[in-house]
């Protein structure tokens, strides 16, 4: 224990003063401060409602995001990764305390996003630190379909009619919790930051935490990561699955655009598989067969495989408790004790393979003492699967950051 702790002082003692040195000489890189994954749409034929626009016109959307990691310049990432035609942004602004710059695209004001392309704009000069937060508006001045988006923002935006772009505040005519076509925003950084990304489903995407008080753990872990330069992106997907795509593309299908492309990421928290294991036989895939513990860990050494031919560390998380899940719910039968033994086999070799890197015991930190099966009452946002803010909070702080980042 104390050559551990030692060894954590060290690591961190290292990142603060490779930071301070970065920043006196001057070299910056761009980084990714904070992300939403892009989702394909859906109508109609899931039992879950979209909850975004079918489409705009003619409308201003405001959209705010709290970055990680901070800086003087930053750059937005807008996606239109599951359009087949391009979607058109009239014009866009970004704004903090009182402070709104508009922002270009290769010096204009509007951008054609390419079907399945994304846009990154240019650099715009905002003193933007550490968890500040930031007011992102995009104007649509064509008839515009909404087919990339992300689905649980878990954070209010702003539609209204008009240009209003340039606008400080304005009368929203309706909102949205959803993402809308803003997936990404960069910030100009001291040269030795990084990024850590935490890449999963529902969970990590925050479902169950306070609306509008960034308060998933990848929030919390950011908080403990800023003073040392480094950024956490969230890249989770509720919904999402380590082998099929739904809501969603698979973990596997989406590794490379959502984990790979970022740029300087040392490392990423994989903390997926119980929809896998949850979803056949319920109303979300009634017709599908519960894969096989072998299919599951196939699936993780291909995560594996990719990120270590990216020189990128992967940690595994094992799968929380979830018994008595979503059972008070129109979602009833996501939980059964045979799904149960399957996350616990698939548990057992996360922590016993040695396929990743490192292992977050997620399952250890969260579940109930008195009754293994479940969450911790306290951790329990009371649907008996997804935390509470107290359960994020208890999921950063798990997180040993000399064992995320490994060997200096």
């Amino acid at each position: 224990m104390m050559f551990r702790r030692l060894f954590l002082g060290l690591a961190l003692a290292f990142l603060a003063t490779a930071a301070a040195r970065a920043e006196e000489v001057g070299g910056t890189r761009w980084v990714a401060s904070w992300a939403a994954s892009p989702q394909p749409r859906w109508d109609g034929d899931f039992p879950l409602p979209v909850l975004a626009p079918p489409s705009l016109w003619n409308q201003t959307v405001r959209q705010r995001v709290r970055l990680s990691l901070g800086g003087t310049r930053i750059r937005l990432v807008l996606s239109n990764r599951y359009g087949d035609t391009p979607t058109t942004i009239g014009a866009a602004s970004v704004a903090r305390a009182g402070t709104l710059r508009p922002v270009t695209f290769g010096g204009k004001s509007s951008v054609a996003i390419l079907a399945g392309a994304s846009a990154v704009s240019d650099a715009v000069e905002l003193d933007a630190p550490a968890l500040s937060e930031l007011a992102v508006s995009l104007y649509f001045p064509q008839p515009t379909a909404i087919s990339t988006f992300h689905w649980e923002g878990l954070q209010t935006a702003s539609i209204t009619e008009g240009d209003l772009t340039a606008q400080a505040d304005f009368e929203a005519s309706t909102t949205t919790t959803t993402r809308i076509v803003l997936s990404g925003v960069m910030v100009e950084a001291p040269v030795a930051a990084g990024t850590i990304v935490a890449f999963g489903d529902s969970i990590t995407d925050g479902a169950a935490s306070t609306p509008d008080a960034n308060h998933r753990w990848p929030d919390f872990l950011a908080a403990r990561l800023a003073p040392l330069g480094l950024s956490v992106v969230n890249a989770g997907i509720s919904g999402a699955r380590l082998l099929r795509t739904r809501m969603g593309e698979s973990a596997l299908a989406r590794f490379d655009h959502d984990v790979a492309s970022l740029p300087n990421v040392k490392a990423v928290v994989v903390l997926i598989g119980i929809n896998d294991i949850s979803w056949p036989g319920h109303v979300f895939a009634p017709d599908l067969t519960i894969p096989t513990a072998a299919e599951l860990i196939d699936g993780y050494r291909q995560l594996a495989a990719l990120a270590h031919a990216r020189n990128i560390r992967i940690i595994g998380a094992t799968l929380t408790p979830f018994e008595g899940a979503l059972k008070d719910t129109p979602f009833k039968g996501y939980y059964t004790p045979e799904k149960d033994r399957l996350r616990q086999e698939i548990n057992a070799w996360i922590r016993a393979s040695g396929a990743f890197d490192a292992v977050l015991d997620l399952d250890a930190a969260l579940r109930d003492p008195d009754d293994p099966l479940r969450l911790r009452p306290d951790f329990d946002s009371g649907d008996h699967l997804h935390a509470s803010d107290g359960g994020n909070q208890a999921i950063a702080d798990a997180i040993d950051i000399g064992v995320l980042l490994g060997p200096r």
